[in-house]
């Protein structure tokens, strides 16, 4: 997609060019100040619950030592859970492992309500369910071209272009709302990592009130 120029960008903070690097805590806060409470982020649901957690200072200082720690275990996946997570959310938004997502992801789901816990499980096993069907392998172990082949169908609301059979409109539908779920979490902790906020126009200098178009061609929606 076509990126917006970073002249064209109102600049709702600034830091000079010898300046530290700014937390994760720091440019979201300042993003979250200039832009108010209804800011829009990449790819994500106004009623998403990961909206709520980008709000908590605390949680977001807390990543940061994630990122850092070089014998990291998830705490509330188990590995194979994280596993899949890695290959959903480099297959959604490419780049998600360099920027570490799946630990973000890991860190808030420890903190959330049960309610959205299972909801992200269910998810989660729902695209592994489907891999299964239709390739007889798990999620992580699909070629690129299947994964892309899935998750496009997954990305396809019903009547769109989906499965004419009822059951199968049916089962297109529920895999369509399981997509968006997983959507809202990998992409709200990668825009919300230094690597996303560099990606929609941050500069290590500037933070802005609007989010340029993404640059990630590879994205499912």
């Amino acid at each position: 997609m076509a990126t917006a120029k970073e002249s064209e960008l109102r600049v709702i903070d600034g830091q000079s060019a010898n300046a530290r690097t700014p937390t994760r805590r720091e440019i979201v806060k300042r993003l979250l100040a200039g832009a108010g409470a209804g800011v829009a982020w990449p790819l994500i649901a106004a009623s998403h619950p990961i909206l709520k957690h980008l709000n908590n200072g605390a949680i977001l200082g807390e990543v940061e030592k994630l990122e850092r720690t070089a014998d990291w275990k998830p705490v509330f996946l188990n590995m194979e859970q994280n596993k899949v997570l890695v290959a959903l959310a480099e297959s959604i938004v490419p780049a998600s492992t360099r920027a570490k997502v799946n630990r973000f992801i890991d860190l808030l789901l420890s903190v959330d309500k049960v309610e959205n816990q299972h909801k992200f499980l269910t998810s989660l096993g729902a695209h592994q369910a489907e891999a299964q069907r239709r390739f007889g392998k798990d999620f992580p172990a699909l070629t690129d071209e299947q994964k892309f082949a899935l998750l496009t169908d997954a990305s396809t609301k019903s009547g769109n272009g989906g499965d004419s059979n009822a059951q199968g409109a049916k089962q297109n539908s529920t895999l369509y709302a399981h997509f968006e779920n997983l959507k809202g979490w990998i992409s709200g902790a990668y825009y919300s990592s230094e690597m996303g906020m560099r990606e929609l126009g941050w500069t290590g200098e500037n933070a802005f009130a609007e989010f340029p178009g993404c640059k990630h061609s590879g994205e499912y929606n």
